[in-house]
């Protein structure tokens, strides 16, 4: 059943597929619960709900037995860091130069559950990265991958550059090996973070991010870190990008994921002359639209306000 279900999934254009059980690890539900103590999930409200269905997938959805857990890569062609040598210009995160990923995943999962429905009986739940899902455990559980010291997915085949989602099921699934750590000493994703986010090994900081705070808050950046995120308007590659895991990284062949011209190195002028109509239009069928015209205008003034302080270039 394994390898039918792995090639379907290869065929519909998924790249990673693993398996694991639907039943809980308490691990899981220690470090979200510590984290949401502690405060870090900041204006992310929707972590703090349901602490419970989040980190036990039975608790979510009782009938499931078992997870596919299903990953596609989006590796960037060129470095995705370039862009900060032109501080005229805004950097987008590789994620969002392309389609919306929740979009296109959730697409190719509804077509994989609706054979797993036909070919087995089973009952099935799909998410990306929208429902009370902690996508990034259950994938290192099912062996797509280890969580680095940047608290993201790291893949021996794909880097930090894998776009994850997941099909519930009724189906008994005995599940994969769990990936190994594989960071060993290596730190260059903590010295390459802009802010210092990463405190330590394996802890972030979330109110520190950029990529959190270009994306995910709501109201005005502290001064000291809008400073530190140069000209990122819409999430941060740095800690992904310094990954060494990601030198056996190859492009992406999904042509949905490849880059809009538009969207790669835009000017930072041309961009905050954007009102909510052409935000709208710029950005339509990306992950960015979704953030809105208000939180990206913000970075895009900031951008500006570092590249006039960088460059004493009025034309920023």
């Amino acid at each position: 059943m394994h390898a039918e279900i792995r090639a379907k999934a290869h065929i519909l254009g998924f790249d990673a597929v693993g398996f694991t059980s639907a039943e809980a690890d308490p691990k899981d539900r220690e470090n979200l619960q510590r984290y949401v103590e502690e405060g870090r999930h900041g204006d992310m409200e929707w972590m703090a709900r349901d602490v419970e269905r989040r980190a036990n997938p039975q608790a979510l959805w009782p009938e499931a037995r078992s997870v596919v857990c299903l990953g596609v890569n989006y590796a960037p062609a060129e470095d995705p860091l370039a862009v900060h040598a032109e501080p005229e210009r805004g950097s987008i995160s590789v994620y969002a130069r392309g389609r919306d990923y929740h979009d296109v995943l959730k697409t190719r999962q509804k077509a994989l559950g609706r054979w797993l429905v036909e070919t087995y009986g089973c009952a099935i739940k799909v998410f990306v990265d929208t429902a009370a899902v902690m996508e990034k455990p259950l994938a290192m559980r099912a062996g797509l991958g280890w969580i680095g010291k940047h608290s993201n997915l790291v893949s021996r085949r794909f880097g930090s550059w894998l776009f994850l989602g997941e099909i519930y099921t009724t189906l008994e699934l005995a599940p994969d090996l769990p990936e190994l750590d594989h960071c060993g000493s290596c730190d260059a994703c903590i010295q390459a973070c802009p802010t210092g986010a990463i405190t330590q090994p394996y802890r972030i900081e979330p109110r520190r991010c950029i990529a959190y705070l270009t994306v995910e808050h709501k109201g005005a950046v502290a001064p000291e870190l809008a400073r530190a995120a140069g000209n990122r308007i819409f999430g941060c590659d740095d800690c992904l990008a310094a990954c060494p895991w990601n030198k056996f990284a190859t492009p992406t062949a999904h042509v949905e994921f490849r880059p809009r011209a538009d969207l790669v190195a835009p000017r930072l002028s041309d961009l905050a002359r954007l009102d909510e109509t052409a935000f709208r239009a710029r950005f339509a069928g990306t992950s960015a639209r979704r953030t809105g015209h208000e939180r990206i205008n913000r970075n895009v003034r900031n951008a500006i306000d570092n590249c006039r302080q960088q460059t004493a270039d009025k034309s920023c």
